[in-house]
């Protein structure tokens, strides 16, 4: 898949992705075993690719049907890091990450919003790929959400559901009016989730 670039939070020899390895499967195995499809903004999203990179990491990321994973407009995705971890650190590491990348390219943007009662953060932030002639070729909008675990058998870890939209070429500068107006909706959409269960093989 074609990738804005690859954003990765490293915990140890452990990562937590953003995007860019969306692959069609039809045969992805579902480490996880969440219950599915997973309904978001009133559509079905079926899982569409899956990876196990590690023996405590894992990551799921999900489509409606017919999106295209090269061309998506919204894509889910469950990542999960199985044992004794430090939330904060996580959500750290990424946005320190964010920072360095906002120093080469200022269209890049972040928000961290935590809730004390939880104890769950949202990441909110924007990313921009540009074809050769300079031109913004696509803008991705995230909202990570990630809280602390514990599966049916007492695997404990750290959770991230996310959504990520994307916009194409022509479509760039709409989205970018639209998000002025509309900023809230999707950080709202992911916090209200309602988390799914997951059961790690």
């Amino acid at each position: 898949m074609k990738k804005i670039q690859s954003l990765i939070v490293l915990l140890t020899v452990i990562s937590f992705s953003n995007i860019a390895f969306a692959q069609k499967s039809k045969t992805a195995p579902d480490y996880l075993n969440v219950p599915g499809p997973l309904l978001f903004q009133n559509k079905a999203f079926n899982l569409n690719w899956s990876s196990h990179p590690s023996v405590n990491f894992y990551k799921q990321e999900y489509l409606t049907k017919g999106e295209d994973a090269n061309q998506y407009k919204m894509m889910l995705m469950i990542d999960v890091i199985a044992g004794e971890t430090n939330l904060k650190n996580i959500v750290s590491a990424k946005v320190a990450e964010l920072k360095q990348m906002k120093a080469g390219n200022p269209m890049v943007n972040y928000e961290i919003i935590q809730n004390p009662k939880t104890g769950e953060y949202l990441l909110d932030f924007l990313l921009t790929a540009n074809a050769a002639d300079g031109t913004t070729s696509i803008v991705e909008r995230n909202v990570y959400r990630y809280q602390t675990f514990s599966d049916k058998t007492g695997k404990k870890g750290v959770l991230l559901f996310a959504a990520s939209s994307r916009a194409y070429a022509a479509a760039v500068n709409s989205f970018f009016v639209a998000l002025k107006t509309n900023r809230k909706v999707l950080l709202n959409e992911v916090a209200q989730f309602k988390m799914p269960e997951i059961s790690i093989k």
